[in-house]
């Protein structure tokens, strides 16, 4: 796997994915940046998300559970002091569909949070508290 971060000024740099997409980050305008873009642990969050969400979705699709919405709010804690590592991340899945299993969901969270989100358990494994919870919604 492979990215590329370019610099183009003050703070805000276009990062490219190996397989091709771009995005844009920057700071904070009190740091030098223009606010053009999510900041650098914003992005780290955003992916924890949807690494986490993408499994929950597959994993409940493959129990052919009538899923129809999925959204991960995520909460942060950072040290107060530099490095301003994350402490605590906490994950809430909302889920929505019609007749969905409160076991089934719990199980496709469980198996995320404890086998197949790298990202998650990467950060865990770094000393990061990371939880998960969720809602069902019926729809």
């Amino acid at each position: 796997m492979k990215a590329s971060v370019k610099w183009t000024d003050g703070r805000q740099f276009v990062t490219e994915s190996g397989s091709g997409h771009s995005v844009v980050i920057d700071g904070p305008p009190d740091h030098g940046g223009r606010n053009t873009g999510p900041r650098p642990m914003e992005m780290l969050l955003m992916g924890l998300g949807a690494c986490t969400s993408f499994d929950v979705l597959e994993i409940l699709e493959k129990s052919r559970a009538p899923v129809s919405d999925c959204v991960a709010s995520i909460e942060a804690e950072r040290a107060d002091s530099v490095p301003s590592v994350f402490t605590k991340i906490h994950v809430h899945f909302t889920v929505s569909g019609q007749g969905l299993k409160e076991k089934q969901v719990k199980r496709a969270v469980e198996l995320s949070a404890e086998k197949y989100c790298s990202a998650s358990i990467m950060l865990a494994n770094g000393g990061v508290d990371v939880t998960h919870s969720f809602t069902i919604v019926e729809q």
